[in-house]
């Protein structure tokens, strides 16, 4: 079915990946045939793809990638403070 095909990590919430398989678990009902988590996200993944834009999308995209970086900017102000104050970041086992 797939000659090319490559592995990803997925890192997900809990909650967006409960509402896949609460849908893989309506496809398995409905058809009659076992659908797996893979396939609901693979064919999300496909479909959400095939359009060129779709405004909800790119917000989506736009508001996870804000989040990132307010995220990463915090973890660099949070990291400089400590180098500052002589500590290295890391823990003494004792």
């Amino acid at each position: 079915m797939f000659a090319n095909t490559t592995r990803v990590l997925l890192i997900l919430p809990r909650d967006l990946l409960d509402r896949a398989r609460v849908l893989a678990g309506k496809a398995t009902a409905t058809f009659k045939l076992p659908v797996s988590l893979q396939i609901v996200l693979r064919a999300l993944i496909e479909e959400g793809l095939k359009g060129d834009e779709h405004p909800a999308l790119l917000a989506n995209m736009e508001g996870q990638a804000k989040a990132v970086r307010h995220i990463r900017a915090g973890a660099r102000r949070g990291g400089q403070a400590e180098k500052k104050g002589g500590e290295t970041g890391r823990r003494r086992r004792k």
